[in-house]
């Protein structure tokens, strides 16, 4: 499998990926908003982009669709209840469903909600997993619930799904948030000794070659899987008095959350 991550520039700060069969050419775009970008690469090494992903329905994912239909006939791809939210799809696709690039990639679906109700992620069938995780989990952070999501979905969805996967998974979200989450992440926990080591290196770094993390990393850096850390939950008292002793790991996702969305 091979993975070109391509970094967009632009507001937002997406990431748009291009997945490839080596052996055959063939290529899947993942929420391919600028569609120049995305069609470059893959004309500049002969692949042929036969299907579109989106991991969900808002327009910073979905907005260059039509533009890499019309170049290229890819059939669009989306979770089966999105087929309203999301013009032109053809396939829709449920939790276990696996979506098949040439002849040696295989995407398994994960449904995800939190972030939209209708958010799916990709889960390679490699020796060295990797996810693309959308607007759910991003590196060392989570996605908003603003536009038609649920705070409790998500944290469901981090806690039951996203925890569980292989440690040596590989991340690779939809945006570029690495630095302002590590910021955030010391802000909820100023001791946090992996996140003080990896910032530094971050700040200074070029998105287009953006650090890549692995789960394992995540449940060190990331505040939104450290929910049971004493120091997480002290400091987050110090804004909600009212928590008790030993509030359980869904009230700490979800305050965590509003404090993220205001930071």
């Amino acid at each position: 499998m091979i993975v070109e991550r391509i970094w967009t520039a632009n507001a937002y700060r997406n990431f748009n990926y291009l997945i490839a069969c080596a052996e055959t050419g063939e290529a899947l775009a993942i929420d391919p908003l600028d569609h120049e970008k995305t069609l470059a690469p893959a004309r500049a090494k002969g692949w042929q982009i036969t299907q579109v992903l989106n991991t969900h329905e808002h327009h910073d994912h979905t907005g260059g669709n039509a533009a890499v239909v019309a170049a290229t006939g890819a059939k669009v791809i989306a979770h089966h209840k999105a087929g309203g939210k999301i013009p032109g799809m053809d396939r829709g696709v449920r939790a276990g469903d696996v979506i098949k690039v040439g002849k040696t990639v295989e995407l398994e679906c994960l449904y995800t909600p939190g972030h939209t109700l209708c958010h799916i992620c990709l889960l390679s069938h490699t020796d060295q997993p990797a996810l693309f995780s959308g607007d759910t989990l991003f590196n060392a952070g989570a996605g908003n619930v603003h536009n038609g999501g649920d705070v409790d979905a998500l944290y469901a969805t981090f806690a039951e799904q996203l925890a569980r996967l292989p440690e040596n998974t590989q991340v690779y979200p939809g945006h570029e948030y690495l630095e302002n989450n590590l910021r955030f992440t010391l802000d909820r926990e100023p001791d946090n000794a992996a996140a003080k080591s990896l910032l530094p290196g971050v700040a200074e770094q070029d998105p287009a070659a953006a650090t890549v993390t692995t789960l394992a990393q995540e449940k060190d850096i990331n505040t939104f899987m450290r929910l049971g850390s004493p120091g997480v939950i002290a400091r987050l008292r110090e804004r909600f008095p009212e928590l008790p002793d030993a509030p359980n790991a869904r009230t700490v996702f979800a305050r965590l959350r509003e404090l993220r969305n205001t930071w």
